[in-house]
């Protein structure tokens, strides 16, 4: 018997990276998994290498109108939600005085905004459905400075307490809320850090344990979380990440100055 037999999950960010992990950890449990995302072409291949416990709807976290059209087409199809994974998340480059105004508020409208907007939906069908569990994939980032990467860290800070007020918010309707915090892991989104020797370096000399991390074990970590075995814990950021979070945040700036200089914009440094 499975862990998530006769559970519906919904995954933000699932035809990729940590979300498609997650997804795959839901549907290996014996649960029935909707993965969402902006690309129909990616969640449908995604879904083709999840089986047939798995169906996906296109959404834009960003965008009240599609996370609306998402969960009606949920509730008109499964009419229950019991998981939750939202892992759909952006970044940018810039420091307080070079990052444009435009591309921070970009970051947060997916990252911390999104997740909010998500969440109501989850929250509702979830109690309608007796209770659930959500979990929010958080980062490093959001308790350790980042330097450059002002609005990422800024926005999973953010994204730290909502998953606190949200625990706090509905526990009473039986719903847990929790988040993984990771440290580097290959991903699409992480492709440019992953790809830079140095930057590597730099992490791995603040990790104990000395290596990046994988999908599989952010997912083994969210699967946790997901499931009846965590029933008592609700209200915190878990983090995987090798140790990170017991020293610094990375110094990026050999690898992100050089991007602005070759884009005209300034060097200057404003962390």
């Amino acid at each position: 018997m499975g862990r998530f037999d006769g559970k519906i999950g919904f995954v933000t960010g699932g035809g990729t990276g940590i979300g498609f992990a997650c997804a795959r950890a839901i549907a290996e449990g014996g649960g029935r998994v909707i993965i969402a995302g902006r690309r129909e072409q990616v969640l449908r291949e995604a879904c083709g290498r999840l089986g047939p416990a798995s169906s996906f709807a296109v959404c834009d976290v960003a965008s009240d109108s599609s996370v609306a059209a998402a969960f009606e087409r949920v509730e008109r199809e499964f009419g229950a939600l019991h998981l939750a994974v939202n892992a759909a998340g952006t970044g940018t480059v810039g420091s307080v005085l070079n990052g444009p105004v435009s591309e921070f508020v970009r970051v947060l409208d997916t990252n911390l905004t999104g997740v909010y907007r998500v969440m109501q939906h989850e929250a509702r069908l979830m109690a309608a459905s007796g209770g659930g569990s959500i979990v929010n994939i958080s980062s490093i980032a959001g308790t350790h400075t980042h330097r450059w990467m002002t609005a990422y860290c800024a926005a999973k800070a953010g994204l730290n307490m909502l998953t606190r007020c949200a625990a706090d918010d509905l526990g009473e309707l039986g719903i847990r809320v929790n988040a993984v915090a990771p440290g580097l892991v290959p991903t699409d989104l992480a492709a440019g850090l992953v790809a830079n020797d140095e930057t590597v370096a730099e992490y791995l000399r603040r990790m104990p344990l000395g290596r990046l991390g994988t999908t599989d074990d952010i997912a083994q970590a969210v699967a946790f979380l997901l499931s009846d075995e965590s029933s008592w814990i609700t209200g915190m950021v878990v983090a995987a990440d090798g140790g990170h979070h017991l020293r610094q945040g990375p110094d990026l700036l050999h690898q992100f100055r050089p991007m602005f200089s070759a884009a005209g914009g300034s060097s200057t440094n404003g962390a």
